[in-house]
């Protein structure tokens, strides 16, 4: 499993400890530093019925700045998959790919149940 994270956001911190509570095999990239490829974006997109907004942080800093909420809108999901690969800040986190799923975001519940832990 790989999960990229950002060390100063409070989910991503809970989502390693519930990995690491859990038992769970994985491999930690920095989100900014080693952002996901395009291929990997697609995948989560694909996992997500393609709703491109469900891969952003849209209470992010360079979403709002950026003025994502309208270009979500007018830019095709192509152009957006390549926005979102150039900047890790735009991905929502932590951002989880496994054999098994794909996941955005952290909930324990929903984890629970897409790891089959419950």
């Amino acid at each position: 499993m790989k999960i990229y994270t950002y060390k100063k956001c409070g989910s991503c911190q809970k989502a390693i400890k519930w990995l690491k509570d859990h038992n769970c095999n994985y491999e930690e990239f920095p989100i900014r530093d080693q952002i996901p490829k395009i291929s990997e974006l697609e995948q989560m997109l694909s996992s997500y019925d393609g709703e491109i907004k469900k891969l952003f942080n849209t209470s992010g800093k360079d979403y709002r700045e950026m003025d994502y909420k309208n270009k979500i809108t007018s830019k095709t999901n192509e152009q957006l998959l390549d926005d979102l690969s150039k900047n890790g800040n735009l991905i929502k986190r932590p951002f989880v790919l496994s054999k098994n799923c794909n996941l955005v975001g952290f909930s324990a519940k929903i984890w629970e149940i897409k790891f089959q832990l419950s």
